[in-house]
């Protein structure tokens, strides 16, 4: 996406800058001056945009990192097996150190959590505590679990499909009926920013990317050796990623926490950022202590 064509109107635009690392140009805000160095993951097809309403609630008491993932919002596209979990993994730690930003608790929304959890196994890490809020940690199951990749990757490598989707999604009703699809119910300027996002060609060959490349069969393993507090918290509402997913999670932790958000969906942290942030600066006073 074109950082110049946005810019006058993004949340916390003003925050923005771009730092090459692993291979990436990243997009990424930073804001806070004390507390625990806290890292925000956003999930596949979304951007830093979703965390506009929990941003700077939270820099007022930690040292707040958001980021776009490599092919969504602002970030350039990554390489080879870059858009992989472990790629992304390996190319975000690369981002923290290039930052020399020591994160203390990580913060993951979907595919982000998974993310975060594979950069604490893989890079052998000790962080005060994980939250994933509606984690896809655990392979899809069912057939969505058997043609979800597969067919990702189809689409992919058809290099009209990108600008088709971009197209679709952004024809009337299409947007209502994504958002729909996740359970959530978002106000006026979230929708708009979605808006923004789906109808962008770079975006959607990102987004498409990332799910032709994802593979969650390692995630069980993942999370058995996760050491540190892990909170789960989860929109029961949610169409995305089911519910239900969770508490198998649970059951793999050695330090599992569990919170149910009830009537929210997929994307309940924009659906009330004030108590959820108020949950996360909970979570991450009590990690730095």
């Amino acid at each position: 996406m074109d950082w110049q064509a946005h810019r006058h109107d993004w949340p916390h635009a003003e925050l923005s800058r771009f730092v090459e690392a692993g291979g990436v140009r990243w997009h990424v805000q930073q804001a806070g001056d004390r507390g625990p160095q806290v890292l925000l993951i956003h999930g596949t097809g979304a951007s830093g945009h979703t965390w506009r309403d929990l941003f700077l609630p939270l820099a007022a008491h930690a040292r707040v990192l958001s980021i776009d993932l490599p092919g969504h919002g602002f970030s350039s596209l990554a390489a080879g097996d870059g858009m992989s979990l472990p790629g992304m993994a390996s190319s975000l730690h690369a981002l923290t150190q290039a930052l020399a930003f020591a994160v203390d608790v990580f913060i993951g929304h979907s595919a982000g959590a998974a993310i975060a959890a594979n950069m604490v196994v893989t890079q052998q890490l000790t962080p005060q505590a994980l939250v994933g809020i509606n984690p896809a940690w655990l392979p899809l199951p069912g057939l969505a679990g058997l043609l979800f990749p597969p067919a990702a990757k189809l689409l992919a490598l058809t290099p009209w499909v990108p600008q088709w989707f971009a197209k679709q999604a952004s024809s009337p009703g299409m947007l209502d009926k994504l958002l729909d699809s996740t359970g959530s119910v978002l106000d006026d300027r979230g929708k708009a920013l979605y808006a923004r996002l789906v109808a962008n060609p770079e975006h959607a060959q990102g987004a498409l990317n990332m799910m032709a490349a994802w593979d969650l069969s390692s995630g069980p393993s993942v999370l058995r050796q996760l050491r540190c507090p892990v909170h789960i918290l989860v929109g029961d509402n949610d169409r995305t990623v089911p519910p239900m997913q969770a508490q198998q999670a649970l059951a793999l932790l050695s330090n599992g926490h569990f919170k149910r958000w009830a009537g929210y969906g997929h994307l309940v942290h924009e659906e009330v950022p004030l108590e959820m942030g108020e949950y996360l600066k909970e979570i991450a006073s009590q990690g730095s202590q």
